[in-house]
């Protein structure tokens, strides 16, 4: 009777445990959920933190007008058929360097920009025109446009391969002059073509001058710090204290006297032959601001 017992005991207690077992599992299985909840929503958090720099003309879906091809004129302007006419097209809010000016003639990478743009619309299955809000045509009776080819706008192109500057920006054709600015900044901080040479593109235009200034100041200096070597010990003289005169001020090769402050987007890229330690004392010097 005893041996029954024990064995109906033993028999009861194997039961209870066994259907305690599956009691851990939803719970388990909550955890596990709550966890891949968590990270999915850090991987949503770190895809939208990764899409930086985003812009309120990124989805606007404007209208453009479809056009035939011609032939590239320049870097920055092209020849297309019109409603019917032949039109050239000046491409807003950039300028490259000349290849046919009637006085500034072939600038320094004007050859590379036109080839640039010529690939790009000549290889377009589609070209097309977008028009800011403002003016459509300039002073030479140009139509003004953002150009694409095959959906990809030329201007923005040309910026990220260093080939083309932001300017003329005249309101209101401004629309898309924020991400062309931040294009223009990723290109010259890399160096990539007018921002390879020092001075070259600046505020006011293309300075081919400064292309053989920059070789021949290159000579020029190791040729002068060879000599100073060997006669004298360097001065501080020759680098003035920048914690208290920091603005340079800079002669071009035209004989132009231009003052850049640490504000100006060409400040590092500036060569300074005299240091200033206000604006005041550099006009009372004979320079000027950067035309803008």
């Amino acid at each position: 009777m005893n041996k029954r017992l024990l064995a109906a005991f033993l028999t009861a207690l194997l039961l209870l445990s066994g259907c305690s077992q599956p009691l851990m599992s939803p719970a388990t299985s909550n955890e596990e959920t709550a966890t891949t909840d968590t990270s999915e929503a850090k991987t949503d958090a770190g895809t939208t933190n990764a899409k930086q720099t985003t812009y309120p003309t990124d989805d606007l879906n404007l209208p453009r007008v479809a056009v035939e091809l011609v032939k590239a004129v320049d870097g920055d302007t092209i020849s297309v058929m019109f409603e019917g006419k032949k039109e050239n097209v000046r491409m807003l809010l950039v300028d490259t360097p000349e290849t046919s000016h009637p006085k500034l003639g072939v600038q320094p990478f004007g050859p590379e920009a036109k080839a640039f743009t010529k690939e790009l619309v000549e290889q377009a299955d589609r070209l097309e025109l977008e028009f800011d809000i403002g003016p459509n045509r300039d002073k030479y009776s140009r139509l003004l446009a953002y150009v694409y080819a095959d959906g990809k706008m030329v201007q923005e192109s040309l910026l990220e391969e260093g080939l083309a500057r932001v300017a003329y920006i005249y309101p209101p054709n401004t629309r898309y002059v924020d991400k062309f600015d931040d294009l223009q900044r990723i290109s010259r901080d890399k160096g990539l073509g007018i921002w390879s040479v020092e001075n070259y593109a600046q505020e006011d235009g293309f300075h081919p001058e400064e292309q053989d200034d920059t070789n021949t100041n290159k000579n020029n200096n190791k040729n002068n710090n060879n000599d100073t070597a060997a006669t004298q010990a360097p001065t501080e003289k020759s680098q003035p204290s920048k914690q208290a005169c920091d603005i340079k001020g800079n002669i071009n090769s035209k004989g132009e006297k231009i003052y850049h402050t640490p504000e100006s987007p060409y400040y590092e890229r500036t060569k300074q032959e005299q240091w200033f330690c206000s604006e005041e004392e550099a006009e009372q010097a004979g320079f000027r601001a950067p035309l803008k």
